[in-house]
């Protein structure tokens, strides 16, 4: 076994998801596996109930984890396999939870909104220098949106709303796009308003705002262009991070949702188109709702915030929270530096992966 080697399997509401990494004391690691199932759990809504053909998608992808895990020589310790929204949800939660287990030797931890919240917002602490700033932190999923005030990784206050890119389509009925578009503001803002969100973020205040779901990235790797570095795509960590801006201004946001809700989505059938242009639309009033003018995007979230939480687990009093942001700044200062001097001591004739392995080891 590997005993530098982590993983984290997220059961979302859209798909299932796996990570792994190596890490280094006192904190750092770079992932080296990812791989995504779209299972859509989803897809159930509004019943409630994870369907036989859920479950047996849900096996047989869990199945495919555990051999890329074994393959990879991941310690089953070092191994955690977290359920959100939709397991959450359902009536047959304990059954299902129940037949993972027998199945395929994972433990489930049925993360509560506000344990997911959690770990999103540590995830964003490993991708962004933001460790010593009041940070609300947004992540957009399949089933629910998590909301995270926080701040030298202490968590303020959190909540959970049943407002989900997947789910939110599934509560609306309308023949014509622009009444459905309509009618989506209006749950959105509904559900917003009577939760006490807005009147808790005005009261605690928050200095930066973070995105950390694959939405928000979705959105933003719309408004830049993508850079072209060969032999960055060569590499699993770049392959999942790709070089963006990181940033999603208000009135980026604003053009991307009104050119998604133009051209014929949001129509019967179109689960894909519904859920993208949903998002937006979430996104769009959350900032609308809690004033939000520009946010910034993490290329991390609720995986690595499960990895993270691992890692101050086996490190103990030695973790260092923000070890892995130093990291991150590094490394992208290294790669786009590839053909010149970097102060690393790498030079022209390495390739990227020695680059990446022998950055990971170094003391700083």
């Amino acid at each position: 076994m590997a005993d530098n080697l982590f993983a984290a399997i997220d059961m979302g509401t859209n798909a299932f998801k796996l990570l792994i990494v190596e890490a280094q004391p006192p904190g750092k690691f770079l992932p080296i596996l990812t791989r995504k199932e779209p299972v859509v759990l989803g897809r159930d809504s509004p019943s409630s109930s994870i369907s036989q053909h859920s479950q047996r998608l849900s096996l047989k992808s869990l199945e495919n984890f555990s051999k890329l895990l074994k393959s990879h020589n991941v310690p089953s310790l070092h191994t955690r396999c977290v359920a959100t929204s939709a397991v959450r949800e359902a009536r047959n939660k304990a059954e299902f939870v129940d037949k993972v287990a027998e199945t395929t030797g994972f433990n489930v931890e049925v993360l509560s909104g506000e344990q997911e919240a959690m770990f999103s917002y540590l995830g964003s602490l490993q991708f962004l220098p933001v460790f010593d700033h009041s940070v609300l932190n947004i992540d957009i999923g399949g089933g629910s949106t998590e909301f995270a005030i926080g701040s030298c990784g202490k968590v303020d206050f959190s909540m959970s709303l049943k407002l989900g890119h997947i789910t939110l389509p599934q509560q609306i009925t309308a023949d014509k796009q622009a009444e459905k578009v309509e009618k989506m503001r209006e749950y959105v803002r509904k559900v917003v308003r009577k939760s006490g969100l807005i009147e808790k973020v005005k009261t605690l205040g928050f200095e930066v705002a973070v995105g950390s779901s694959g939405t928000v990235r979705a959105i933003e790797k719309t408004c830049c262009n993508e850079f072209e570095i060969d032999f960055l795509q060569k590499e699993p960590f770049f392959k999942d991070c790709e070089l963006m801006n990181w940033r999603l201004s208000k009135e980026k946001l604003n053009s991307v949702v009104e050119s998604s809700c133009k051209g014929g989505k949001l129509q019967k059938g179109k689960r894909r188109e519904d859920s993208i242009v949903a998002g937006g639309i979430l996104l769009e009033e959350i900032f609308d709702l809690v004033g939000i003018e520009e946010m910034l995007v993490s290329g991390y979230g609720l995986r690595e915030g499960v990895i993270s939480d691992t890692l101050g687990k086996v490190y103990g009093e030695d973790y260092d929270l923000e070890a892995n942001s130093r990291f991150q700044s590094l490394l992208w200062l290294a790669t786009l530096s590839f053909n010149g001097g970097n102060g690393t001591g790498v030079t022209q004739t390495e390739s990227a992966s020695t680059l990446i392995s022998r950055l990971l080891r170094l003391d700083f």
